[in-house]
């Protein structure tokens, strides 16, 4: 049986700027509030170089600057922040468990803020290596590519400290961007001696028999070449809902996306999902902050049994 002091009031899962919101608003409300984010520098609004229109800026901010910012209030009012990636969840119960790579975490509510930059398979042999060479978490599986030839797609700071994780265990990691430069071109990882860059290179292929054998790649003059490895780590980012960790029994749209009420209440009784994940129409940081503010404040009903929204925690 697990202790009280084992479990949190509210389990946020992402670190944008939806789940921050929903740290600031369930914390300042004294509610015992942990968020897990799968990296600082990862994330729709880490990628942004410029944010301009989100009420209260003076003067542009880069988004990783502005998403600092948000994790700082969170944390001063209280909320543990934890960089961690979620493999999996089990919402059944009054207490919900958040299964991730360092440890389970127990809450009565959950919030799903993972944001939608997932992507649907599209390299030609992604979908069919998936588990046999071809992986999305570095930290899941680079133990199995030990003393081999890898390499990791994406030009992100994310794809760069991913690099540096897989070059601990890997012989050689190729960093492959399909831009004529990566996101950031100072950081240290890109200096280790197994780290290779091949910059402007798109890959069309990944081919093998029961495992990835090779890629195949174009540059940008269109010439292809092949590069012969063991394993493809794809860090590209889209539009689709991350929403792979979870089992099927929140109600989903046939695109994946999370189904909320106003309120951002989803299927389950104490889970809610804010932000992006939801595939609200008007995708913008202040829509997913807004909605972080609501799915707190429905988990603090909630957990409080109360019938209307509490709003003001000032007083």
């Amino acid at each position: 049986m697990q202790e009280a002091s084992d479990i949190y009031d509210v389990v946020i899962i992402g670190g944008g700027p939806a789940g921050l919101t929903a740290a600031q608003y369930a914390s300042r409300a004294k509610l015992r509030t942990v968020i897990l984010d799968k990296s600082a520098a990862a994330g729709a609004l880490a990628y942004s170089s410029k944010i301009e229109n989100y009420p209260g800026l003076t003067k542009p901010v880069p988004g990783k600057e502005l998403l600092s910012m948000m994790r700082m209030q969170a944390i001063g009012f209280g909320a543990e922040y934890i960089e961690t990636q979620v493999v999996g969840v089990n919402l059944t119960g009054d207490i919900k468990e958040v299964i991730a790579m360092d440890r389970t975490y127990s809450g009565k509510t959950v919030i799903i803020a993972t944001g939608s930059m997932g992507r649907k398979p599209n390299i030609k042999g992604e979908e069919e290596f998936l588990g046999r060479g071809v992986s999305y978490c570095v930290i899941c599986d680079a133990a199995f590519f030990k003393g081999k030839i890898v390499c990791i797609i994406g030009n992100s700071e994310e794809a760069i400290k991913e690099a540096g994780v897989l070059a601990r265990f890997a012989e050689t990691v190729y960093l492959i961007s399909p831009t004529p430069k990566l996101k950031v071109n100072d950081n240290p990882i890109l200096k280790e001696p197994n780290i290779k860059v091949l910059i402007g290179y798109t890959v069309i292929s990944i081919e093998g028999k029961e495992v990835v054998e090779k890629i195949r790649m174009v540059d940008t003059g269109n010439k292809v070449s092949e590069l012969e490895l063991s394993g493809v780590f794809i860090y590209l980012y889209g539009s689709k809902p991350i929403t792979d960790f979870l089992p099927d029994v929140l109600d989903t749209d046939k695109d994946g996306c999370i189904q909320v009420t106003p309120l951002m209440v989803t299927s389950v009784p104490g889970v809610f999902a804010a932000g992006d994940v939801t595939c609200t129409e008007v995708r913008q940081v202040v829509v997913a902050a807004s909605d972080g503010c609501i799915s707190a404040l429905s988990a603090e009903k909630y957990i409080s049994q109360r019938k209307g929204l509490r709003i003001d925690w000032g007083k």
